[in-house]
This record gives C-alpha cells, structure tokens and sequence, in this order.
C-alpha cells in the first residue's frame, strides 16, 4: 500500500495505526494531506505580514545577541522549515527572540570578542546544543518539566528581562557602545560614557521611539479617519517596518553614517552558507549549562503561548513534540550560521491574528526572508541602529507586566516574594541567575506548601451526608469519632507533618476512640508517607484508638494493597465518611447498649 494511500485512504485499522504512529513525530502528516487552495491563500496572506514583521525584529535581535545583523535572518529560514515539519502548533512563528538573545550574549560575551567569526561559532554551538538538549527532552516525554517554572516565576522573570533588554538598548539609542547584562553594569555604563553622546543618532533614535510608541496607541484615530478595525490593527502592526523604511531613507539620502550615525551596513546578499558548530570539550562545557537555560525558557513561552493560541482556535498541542520541533528549529540554525530561535511572542499573535492555518505559513515566511535577502539586502545597508534599538524598546516593554505584581501581591505573598526574588536576581546578576532562582524558588514553594498539608476535623451538616470543617461551619461531632481530612497528597516532605497532626488531635480529644482519616484529596502515598501511616496505626493502637481510611482513591488504594498495611490496620477501609459515620455511631451505641444492659438507640427508633 502506498504512503499516500496510507495517510488518506479509507479508515483500516492498519491506516489508524499507521498515521498515530507517524504523527508521533512528523504532524506535518496531520495536515497535509488535506491542504488545500484555501488554507494555501490564508497561510501566504500570513506569510507576507510575517515577512514584514520578521526583517526588522530578527535583524535587531541578532544585534542584541553580539551578532551580526545577518545572523538573525539566516535565523529566520530553515529552523521555520524544520519546525513546520515537526511542530504541532498551527500558528507559532519560530525565530530570534528577545529573551534568548539577551541570554545568548550573556553566555558568548566573557569567552569570545562580540562580532568575531569565533563569536559567530560560538552562537551556533549554543544552538546546537540547545537543540540536542530540546530533542532529547521530547524524546524522553520530558515536556511537564514547564511546570517546574510557577506563572508568577515567569511573569517575574518577563519583566525583569523586559526592562534589561530594554536599558540595554538605550546606549544603542544615544549612539553609546553597550556594556553588561545586569541592570547595574548597564546604567553604570551608561552614565560613565554620556559624555560620548552622538546627538544625531539620539534624535534619529529618539524620533523613531516616539513615532513606534505613537502607533502602538493609533488605533482609535484610525478608526475615527473610518478605517476598518482589521486595517487599522493593520497600519498599527506595520509600525516597525514604517520605522525601518523612513528612517533608512533619511540615513540614505543625508548620508547619516558619514556624520557618525551607526548604520547595519552592508549585508551578504545570499542564502545562508551551511555551517559547522564547534565541538571543542571545552567549549561545549562552557555552554551546557547556558544553552540548557535557553532550552528551559524558549521551551516554556513558545507552549505556552501556543496552546493559548490553539486553545482558542479548539486545536491541541503536543508539548513533548513540541520540544522536538523547537529541538529541530535550533539544530537547523546551528547549522545554517544561525543563532538559538525560539517562538516569537509578537510575531506570533501577529501570524495567529493574518490567518494563519498551518504551519505552512511559517515556512512561506521562511522563503519570503530569504527573497529578501537576495535581492534587497543592499536597501538594509543604511538603516540605522538607532532604530532598532527603538525598536527593541518597545518590544522589550511588552513583557514587563506591572498589574501581574499588584494581582500577585493581592492574592498571595508568598508567590510575590517569588517573583520579586527572580525580579531582582535577574537584575543584579541577569536572566541566567534569574531562571536558576526561579526554578529553586517554584520548588521551594511547592515543598513548603506541600509538606504542611492543610487538615480539617471535619462534622456532619445536620439532616445531612455532608461533612465540613468544624471551625467555618455549625456542624454536629461527637467526641469519640475524629474525622481528618487530608488535603494532600502524602510524600516523604509532609509524613513527619501528618504525624504530629494526628498526633495533637489524639491530645485534644481525650474521649476519643476511632479515628477516620478521609483521603479524597490523596493522589499519592509514598513509601515515606506509608510508613507514617503505619506508625500512626501502632501508635493509635496502643492508645485504644481504631485507625479507619474513608474515601481512598482507586489508584492509591492498588498501591496499599500491594503493602501489607491494610492486613495490619486496626480499622476498616469507608466508601464514603457518612458510610464511616453511621457505621461507628452504631458501634458506639451498641456498645453503649451492651454496657447499659439496653437496646441500641438507633434499632429502637
């Protein structure tokens, strides 16, 4: 049977089988097969504006790395064609990014001259192994390892980065050579050197921040000079490229570079050349811990944002293939004189917004740079760094998230104090220092919260088979029977804890004589944690205390059975806590009977 037939033919179990499997690790099978003449319209429509947008920004973040301007569009062609086959998600836009770049500066800038062919080579072994590292993540299924970053983490770490890449720029803006990658080196560096101060450049600099600002807020007077609302975004999102064009325009016809105003200058009007990455021991240890860091943060924006953006579209993403795609985009660019690419936040809201329908469009954008780098790479020579740092500006900008710190501070302190911990790490001693933290931050929350699990001694709603917390509601006890509620799972961090919970209830309540352990938010029981059980059980025990469990779920119940604890358990084992309820009250009272030489109450009712 041929492949074709394979992917399209009639539904065999053979053929569903097949394509699972190939889907696995080629989605391009997914959808290609049933492209079209109008997906093909809609991706070219995104492809174009993409286009657009992709020149300026990739031209500015290679410059933002210490590269040169070139790199950031070789950047922009096969690791596009390499994501399109591997990727999963149907509208992210892969390429440089500004967090990445920052990022790829601060690990190349102590070890090589920026700028230097060394320096180049260096850029494209950080994406090699960045790739490598990406790959086998996806292959070992390592795509949950997003979760090890909280969202205020994140939130914190875009907006520290934000105003770094941002600061960062401000000496390309005055016409001033930039230094350092924490906030403190660079407004050092900054005032050290205001005496050199190019005025030409600041005022071209600063005409193009303005102009950039203006139209990220034009809408509304567009659409009162009765443009479209889909025009109007339109214009507002080809803000940059306007910037690009005059700007260069005026460098070109004053002839700015001659009077001092640093220029791209010329740029080789051909594909990018194959190229081989350094496999130097030494350097290659330099790098992997940098490139794993790149990994961690391009990995957790570009699935993200795409699954926000499939979410809304009711796609689905892979984040296991999706760390093949990108895994596959940075091994294409390592060996395209690129640099390390991850999903664009702006210039993939812009594809998701012009209509993209599959990742086609990415690669149709891919041919579009390289069409421009062809034939109007000359046009590039004399735009302005001054622009593209304005342009940096306001991009960088976009990530600092000033009402996520006030939400974050309102609701709760300690994910604050997390996020201004990354915040101000990454300020001292830059993003690099600012994911480790964030990471060790997100762990250290997630071990303290959890190993102080919150319980409840729980009561029943009166006429009711309801239980809740004694202390937040009028709820009926009785001094022999302690209900417990655990609210989590139960691990070696929070045995010890549960222990001395149970342990001060058996203090306070003198009379009692069953203890319920309710489990209905127990996913878990380590071997720790049943330990402590087991201990609780002696101990109660020897007190003169039944141990029962209520409300065990399925998949911790198989593990208890494969201990022995429950042989050992003083009790018995609750479908529910009114089960548990009713049945120890009837004990109770039969106990009662027996003892008074009377019937049970409830058999005389």
């Amino acid at each position: 049977m041929s492949l074709w037939r394979r992917l399209t033919g009639n539904d065999t179990r053979e053929q569903i089988h097949f394509r699972a499997r190939l889907a696995r690790y080629f989605p391009i099978t997914t959808w290609l097969p049933y492209y079209n003449r109008h997906l093909l319209n809609d991706d070219l429509v995104a492809a174009v504006i993409v286009t657009l947008m992709v020149i300026p920004q990739a031209l500015a973040y290679a410059i933002l790395a210490g590269l040169p301007a070139i790199t950031g569009l070789y950047a922009s062609m096969l690791p596009l064609i390499a994501y399109t086959l591997f990727g999963t998600s149907r509208t992210l836009a892969v390429g440089p990014m500004a967090i990445v770049s920052l990022m790829t500066a601060a690990a190349l800038s102590p070890l090589f001259v920026p700028g230097s062919v060394a320096y180049s080579q260096g850029a494209m072994t950080l994406a090699m192994l960045s790739g490598l590292i990406l790959g086998v993540m996806g292959l070992l299924r390592l795509g949950f390892f997003a979760n090890f970053l909280s969202h205020p983490v994140v939130s914190g770490l875009l907006t520290a980065s934000g105003v770094l890449i941002a600061a960062s720029q401000f000496a390309g803006l005055m016409g001033i050579g930039g230094s350092g990658f924490t906030l403190i080196d660079q407004l050092a560096h900054l005032f050290r050197h205001l005496n050199g101060l190019h005025w030409a450049t600041l005022i071209l600099g600063l005409a193009a921040l303005g102009f950039l600002l203006f139209m990220r807020r034009a809408a509304p007077l567009l659409r009162k000079l009765g443009l479209t609302a889909g025009a109007a975004t339109f214009i507002v999102r080809l803000g940059p490229v306007i910037a690009v064009a005059v700007t260069t325009l005026v460098s070109w016809s004053m002839d700015l570079p001659a009077h001092g105003v640093k220029v791209v200058g010329d740029i080789p009007a051909h594909l990018p050349p194959l190229s081989l990455p350094s496999f130097d021991p030494g350097l290659l240890r330099e790098l992997l811990l940098p490139a794993f860091l790149i990994s961690v943060v391009g990995f957790i924006e570009s699935v993200s944002l795409a699954q926000m953006l499939a979410a809304r579209r009711r796609e689905r993403i892979s984040p296991d293939q999706e760390l093949i795609g990108l895994g596959s985009a940075n091994l294409a660019a390592a060996f395209s004189s690129g640099m390390p690419v991850t999903g664009s936040l702006s210039r993939t809201v812009i594809n998701f917004d012009a209509g993209a329908r599959t990742p086609a469009a990415g690669a149709f954008a891919a041919l579009g740079v390289g069409l421009v780098v062809l034939f109007l790479s000359p046009l590039i020579a004399y735009l302005p760094i001054a622009t593209l740092a304005a342009s940096i500006i306001v991009s960088a900008m976009t990530l600092v998230d000033l009402p996520g710190l006030k939400r974050t501070w309102r609701y709760s302190r300690s994910d604050f104090l997390a996020m201004l911990m990354t915040i101000a790490l990454t300020f001292i001693e830059g993003v690099e220092a600012g994911v480790m933290a964030g990471v060790g931050v997100s762990l250290a929350l997630y071990l303290y919260r959890t190993s102080r699990p919150h319980t409840a001694v729980l009561g029943r709603l009166p006429g009711t088979e309801h239980f809740r917390n004694v202390r937040r509601h009028e709820a009926e006890i009785d001094e022999e029977i302690a209900l417990l509620r655990i609210d989590e799972s139960l691990y070696f961090a929070n045995a010890r804890y549960l222990e001395d919970t149970v342990y001060g209830l058996l203090a306070d309540r003198p009379a009692m004589k069953h203890m319920v352990l309710i489990c209905s938010a127990v996913n878990l029981i380590d071997a720790s944690a049943l330990e402590s059980l087991e201990a609780i059980n002696s101990r109660l025990k020897d007190s003169q205390i039944t141990l029962h469990l209520a409300e065990v779920k399925g998949p911790v119940m198989d593990r208890l059975k494969k201990s022995d604890f429950l042989d050992h358990l003083s009790g018995d084992v609750y479908l529910s806590t009114y089960a548990a309820w009713t049945d120890l009250r009837h004990r109770l009272e039969e106990r009662a009977a027996e003892a008074n030489g009377t019937e049970p109450e409830s058999e005389s009712r």
